[in-house]
């Protein structure tokens, strides 16, 4: 099975749409997969807000990740939910698309971002601007068959020894090849930003107190693409008891900042 929009689309329908103003999407997250982890729901929304953009702009170009100011988690998705995701597009272009959005699953929200800002580029050097039109002509009538998404296998984290307990480090080795780059992007591979993230919560999950849990995420920035096969050092520093500063490096540079804040688990 080819692997292009089945290892990492998590739009299945599109039920509602506006090309640049806003839609509304479903996603069925398969019962038999181990997790589906919140960041993965916020890419299932930036993903529907894609396709509101790139429709708007005739496919010349595509959002990619850059800034995310505020992601609040509600509650956790598990397998067998099905996700219904809205957008709200604020203003598309050629250059960029901001938007905001949110997914429930049975009515209850359970992820919600603000102030979201993709630079657009041009979809050809990431994609077949012809696959992806054909693609939302599928998402927008019958709908594409659920179930083909199998799961990410994360790359495991090599832990730095911890020099207090106030930071934590690690390195992360980016796989050469996976099932994902297939999706993200077949003629251009790049990390998914989504799965660094996901990686950054687990690792500031070790500084946090007893009981506590994820709440929110603000001031996301994406500096760079994150290629296949490159190492990255990531880091997690307490600020105080509910909040950790997260940030990526390779080469000396910063790739990637965030902050997380924490709260009692209910």
């Amino acid at each position: 099975m080819s692997e292009h929009f089945a290892a990492f689309s998590f739009v299945d329908r599109i039920t509602s749409f506006e090309a640049g103003v806003r839609a509304r999407g479903e996603f069925a997250v398969p019962a038999d997969i181990a997790a589906f982890p919140a960041c993965l729901v916020a890419e299932a929304v930036g993903q529907l807000a894609a396709w509101g953009a790139m429709e708007h702009i005739a496919f010349r170009g595509r959002p990619v990740a850059a800034l995310a100011n505020e992601t609040t988690f509600h509650a956790e998705v598990r397998p067998g939910d099905r996700l219904e995701l809205a957008v709200e597009i604020e203003h598309c272009d050629d250059e960029a698309v901001a938007y905001a959005g949110f997914a429930s699953v049975a009515g209850r929200r359970v992820i919600e971002l603000k102030d979201c800002l993709g630079p657009m580029l041009p979809v050809a050097d990431f994609d077949s601007p012809a696959a992806l039109a054909e693609r939302l002509v599928l998402l927008r009538g019958a709908g594409a068959a659920p179930g083909r998404f199998r799961g990410v296998a994360l790359p495991a984290l090599q832990a730095e020894p911890a020099a207090d307990g106030e930071s934590v480090a690690a390195t992360l080795a980016v796989p050469s090849q996976a099932p994902f780059f297939g999706d993200h992007f077949p003629r251009r591979p790049v990390f998914p930003a989504t799965l660094l993230l996901n990686l950054q919560i687990r690792l500031a999950m070790t500084l946090a107190p007893p009981g506590a849990k994820p709440a929110r995420m603000t001031h996301v920035k994406m500096r760079s693409f994150i290629a296949p096969g490159q190492v990255l050092r990531i880091e997690a520093r307490r600020s105080d008891a509910q909040r950790i500063k997260l940030a990526a490096e390779t080469d000396g540079r910063t790739v990637a900042t965030a902050r997380l804040e924490l709260t009692e688990a209910q």
